[in-house]
């Protein structure tokens, strides 16, 4: 008994060793994560101002919205949605590469996994005055709110494989026309070995509400690179792109 009590932690009066090891490497990769995504948006901002929500989950999850309405001051292109998907290819495979330089020093044998769920068709948002955020109208938008919170789990069409998996970046679409863009974006960051060569093309199976949706999975590649200034910048990958296409 006097072993047990001992054991025991001060404040939360329970024996928590293991759990504790669980949850501090959790807190050490979620805040160097968001601390390197938020400077990292600090950028993002100057090639258009856009609506930037990060949330507190048991990973690093974020939203961006851009269009014609958030800003007053400057006409809307759609060469910026361009640059903020490409964007976040960018920023993703570079925390990717962050955290895998972090694995040596974690208590505990932890991965992640990476999505990118697109969505080109407009959206109507309206801010909450009393919760001081954005939220989406309308029963149309409000399937990608639901698609949203239900893909990160969702199998390969057939089988058991989860579409999200270690050292991979999974992209998420439902439109050809999002697939042939990304693919540009894909084939270009495999030329600078930010993505590795095979890229599978797979339908998700359905989810509650929610069919038709299918998947990008492509292998990250761990190639040491200065994460604190990437190699490449969003200029360079859409003159890149150009040439290629």
């Amino acid at each position: 008994m006097e072993r047990y009590e001992k054991s025991l932690d001060a404040e939360l009066k329970t024996v928590y060793r293991e759990r504790k090891k669980y949850d501090d490497s959790v807190n050490l990769i979620n805040q160097t994560l968001a601390s390197f995504l938020d400077k990292q948006q600090e950028a993002a901002q100057r090639m258009f101002p856009h609506y930037f929500e990060r949330y507190k989950t048991d990973g690093v999850e974020f939203n961006m919205y851009i269009g014609e309405s958030i800003s007053r001051e400057r006409s809307f292109d759609p060469i910026y949605l361009q640059n903020l998907r490409i964007w976040q290819l960018l920023v993703i495979c570079d925390m990717e590469l962050r955290f895998n330089q972090l694995k040596p020093d974690h208590s505990m044998s932890l991965d992640i996994a990476s999505l990118v769920l697109v969505h080109s068709s407009p959206l109507s948002v309206h801010f909450r005055m009393d919760e001081k955020q954005f939220d989406v109208e309308g029963a149309y938008n409000a399937r990608y709110e639901i698609i949203k919170k239900r893909v990160d789990k969702a199998h390969i069409k057939g089988t058991k494989d989860r579409i999200t998996q270690p050292g991979y970046l999974a992209i998420i679409y439902s439109q050809e026309q999002e697939a042939r863009e990304y693919r540009q974006y894909i084939k270009f960051l495999q030329t600078k070995a930010y993505l590795g060569k095979e890229v599978e093309d797979v339908a998700l199976e359905d989810l509650q509400g929610i069919s038709g949706l299918r998947a990008l999975r492509v292998p990250i590649s761990y190639q040491e690179r200065n994460t604190d200034k990437s190699a490449l910048t969003v200029d360079e990958i859409l003159q890149g792109i150009s040439e290629t296409s």
